[in-house]
């Protein structure tokens, strides 16, 4: 496996890095917010279903 930061082999101490220093600089990264992870819109998810059950009732309704 190679280190993410900079591609050398990883070692088992600070795996999935190379070295402290490498561990380190994926660190900042986090506090800098250079990194981030999705969030998910509650209000979107809501709206999404909503419409889907629209959708599916309107389906299921012979008038339509």
């Amino acid at each position: 496996m190679a280190c993410p930061i900079c591609q050398k082999d990883t070692v088992k101490a600070y795996r999935p890095f190379c070295s402290k220093r490498c561990a380190d600089i994926d660190l900042s990264k986090w506090f800098n917010e250079e990194y981030s992870t999705p969030a998910v819109d509650d209000e979107a998810l809501d709206a999404a279903l909503s419409e889907a059950q629209t959708s599916a009732a309107k389906k299921d309704d012979p008038l339509h």
